[in-house]
């Protein structure tokens, strides 16, 4: 069977071929991949492809096709689009259903630094936040040219999984003098 994934601005079409054991065949795309897939605890795997190891950990969003990946060094929103979640999205179109206004903590951590201030205007890929996770940081950015509405967070704190640390807004445009 195969799904469409959405992994951030990417959607791929993913197919499970085959699988023994722990050795899985995989088409993303139009690619095949032959690993071998390891559950090492809940929610963390060992991948094993081509003689290189990666470990990543899944952590379910806030609903069941929504996940969260984290790899050693990066983070990844994910959906799983299936039928329904077609069908959501276009009786959806044109309301704000979700909003990538938001940053929100992927997982408990602790903040380290916060480089911004409210009421800065930052463009898209600006470092905002620096959270630290199972002994890694993960630097998130602005999704786009915005403005920093509010910071609910303090360096040092202890943040839980899907916090909302720091909101965001479109940068108004400046009113014309006549």
């Amino acid at each position: 069977m195969a799904y469409e994934v959405s992994i951030e601005n990417r959607t791929a079409k993913i197919e499970l071929l085959n699988r023994v054991g722990s050795k899985a065949l995989i088409r993303i795309d139009d690619r095949k991949y032959e690993l071998d897939i390891v559950e090492v605890e809940q929610g963390v795997y060992s991948i094993i492809h081509n003689g290189h190891s990666y470990n990543i950990e899944l952590i379910e969003g806030d609903h069941s096709k929504k996940y969260i990946v984290n790899t050693f060094a990066r983070t990844f929103n994910c959906e799983i689009i299936d039928a329904e979640t077609k069908y959501m999205k276009s009786r959806n179109q044109g309301t704000d259903v979700e909003s990538d206004n938001n940053i929100h903590a992927p997982m408990p951590g602790k903040v380290v630094k916060i480089t911004v201030e409210p009421g800065a205007n930052v463009v898209a890929g600006q470092p905002l936040i620096i959270i630290e996770a199972m002994k890694m940081q993960s630097e998130f950015k602005s999704s786009g040219n915005k403005t920093v509405l509010e910071i609910l967070v303090r360096e040092g704190d202890t943040v839980n999984a899907h916090q909302l640390m720091i909101r965001l807004g479109e940068i108004s445009e400046p009113a014309e003098n006549n």
